[in-house]
C-alpha cells in the first residue's frame, strides 16, 4: 500500500506532535521543585525491570525448540546479557552486549 504525499505528511506530522508531547509533557507536569505525586515516586523505580521484563517475554515467545540451533543463540545472548548486568550493572551496556551477542550468533554462527 503506497500513501499519497498528504497521507505521508499528516503522518509525519502526526508522529513528530507524539514525539513533542512526549518530550515536553513531563518537564511542564513536574517541574524541577515541585514534589511529584507519591505513586510517580513508587513506580519510577520498577519501570526499567518491567519493560526489560516485557523485552525478554516478547523476544522469547515464538522461540523454536525443535532444533538447537533455533534455540542457542537465545540462550546464549540471554546468559551474556544476564553475565554482563550482574558484573557491570549498566542498563546500556547490559542492553547493548546482549544485542550485539545475538546479532553476531543469527548473522554469523547460526546464519
Amino acid at each position: 500500500m503506497t500513501m499519497t504525499p498528504v497521507q505521508t505528511l499528516i503522518t509525519v506530522l502526526a508522529l513528530a506532535l507524539g514525539t513533542a508531547l512526549t518530550r515536553a509533557l513531563p518537564p511542564l507536569l513536574f517541574p524541577d521543585g515541585k514534589k511529584h505525586p507519591k505513586i510517580i515516586d513508587e513506580l519510577t523505580p520498577l519501570i526499567p525491570p518491567a519493560v526489560i521484563g516485557l523485552l525478554v517475554v516478547y523476544s522469547l515467545k515464538s522461540i523454536d525448540l525443535s532444533s538447537a540451533a533455533r534455540w542457542l543463540p537465545e540462550l546464549i545472548a540471554i546468559s551474556v546479557t544476564a553475565a554482563v548486568h550482574l558484573w557491570r550493572r549498566n542498563m546500556i551496556l547490559t542492553i547493548a552486549a546482549g544485542t550485539l551477542v545475538y546479532m553476531l550468533l543469527i548473522q554469523f554462527v547460526f546464519a
